[in-house]
């Protein structure tokens, strides 16, 4: 068997442990944090699995089957009323870039921290986002250029 790549994550869980309300139960499923993040990209952000495999980078097919294995252990779950466990696998926290436009640096910070206030080299505070995730492409409203639709 091949060793597992890292599986890029762009948000950690805010919880570890979801189950049936009024109901104790010792049987429980454990899904990964990259199974969590596959059924975010898909199903809440609604990215194509494309570009949802590119940003955990991983395959398309490695994702798909991602995708199923989480989705399996949640409808198995909820229809036998079992506890749903999130934690472990091969995975790795992406970072946010920054770059110094004073210098030209470009750093990377964890998600969860706060935005750095100054350049760690030089010391200026005109830094701004260099991977522009989240973000439109800066040319006015929407992203678009002035006159275009």
């Amino acid at each position: 068997m091949r060793p597992r790549r890292c599986r890029r994550i762009g948000h950690g869980p805010r919880c570890n442990s979801f189950g049936p309300h009024r109901i104790i139960t010792k049987d429980e499923v454990n899904l990964t944090i990259e199974e969590l993040e596959a059924i975010r990209l898909k199903d809440v952000e609604e990215l194509d699995q494309i570009k949802a495999a590119e940003k955990m980078n991983v395959s398309q097919p490695t994702f798909h089957r991602i995708l199923n294995d989480a989705r399996k252990k949640i409808a198995d779950a909820l229809v036998n009323a079992k506890q749903i466990r999130i934690y472990g696998g091969a995975n790795k926290m992406s970072e946010r870039k920054f770059k110094c436009y004073k210098c030209e640096n470009e750093f990377e910070v964890p998600y969860g921290t706060p935005r750095p206030d100054k350049c760690g080299k030089c010391g200026s505070t005109d830094i701004h986002r260099a991977d522009n995730q989240g973000r439109g492409l800066g040319k006015g409203a929407c992203g678009r250029r002035r006159g275009q639709v």
